[in-house]
């Protein structure tokens, strides 16, 4: 199923005041997976135009925060603005490079998914069905959250995956970790209050590389669960879209 808003059907664009300097912009009607996709479109066309008054346009799940000098512009001039200009361009050509897609291995064992059984309890389902859930979703980057941390969503679970009730103070980088219906992969040792179902052995994010990501908002990602034994082959190469494929490795 295509998360892109169909041709010709311009989006019903919300814009609230946040604050005396700040717009928080989504896409008010369609699916999950269409208001996010809709949501990045409208950044990119901000950050082509750059309308008068415009400082900084900050991606959310399925909104943005765009800021702006209050001295220059207002709430209703802004957002009627970025109204004109989506209607004028979202359906142009992105400016991007074409979207990519990855299929990222994980292991789940109890070391890697500590938190596992707890999902599966809550979604009323097996663990097994959990991962096959996780497996079968297309999930698509919405945002690079802290330390370049791929945001994705949406995981076709059958309910809501709350947080942990007490956040861990570090996680192991490569853990793969759901809450609500979405889904992020830790970086680097730190902190977190998603529920951890798996680790990948793959380096996701390396300074050492230029850009230090192969993802940017917009990618696509697959999941594959793969046995303890492909750890070691894979562990620390670095994420790119031939890095793993299902139904074969390279």
């Amino acid at each position: 199923m295509s998360t892109h808003p169909e041709p010709g059907h311009l989006p019903d664009i919300k814009a609230v005041p946040f604050g005396d300097s700040a717009l928080m912009v989504s896409v008010a009607s369609g699916t999950v997976e269409e208001r996010q996709a809709g949501s990045r479109r409208i950044r990119e066309i901000l950050l082509d135009v750059r309308p008068h008054g415009l400082q900084d346009v900050v991606a959310g799940v399925d909104s943005i925060l765009v800021e702006f000098d209050c001295l220059a512009v207002g709430h209703a001039q802004l957002a009627q603005t970025i109204r004109l200009a989506a209607a004028g361009r979202f359906h142009q050509e992105s400016g991007q490079a074409d979207d990519k897609h990855f299929v990222i291995p994980m292991v789940v064992n109890e070391t890697f998914a500590p938190d596992l059984p707890d999902v599966a309890a809550e979604l009323g389902i097996s663990q097994e069905a959990v991962l096959g859930h996780l497996e079968d979703s297309v999930l698509s980057i919405n945002l690079l959250a802290s330390a370049m941390a791929p945001m994705m969503g949406t995981v076709r679970f059958p309910g809501q995956v709350s947080r942990c009730r007490e956040p861990r103070t570090n996680v192991d980088p490569g853990s793969v970790m759901v809450a609500g219906t979405n889904a992020i992969i830790q970086p680097f040792p730190g902190p977190t209050g998603w529920k951890v179902i798996g680790r990948t052995p793959l380096t996701i994010c390396d300074i050492r590389e230029d850009p230090p990501t192969s993802y940017t908002p917009g990618d696509t990602v697959r999941f594959k669960v793969v046995p303890d034994s492909e750890w070691d082959r894979l562990a620390g190469q670095f994420l790119r879209t031939d890095s793993y494929t299902i139904g074969g490795t390279l």
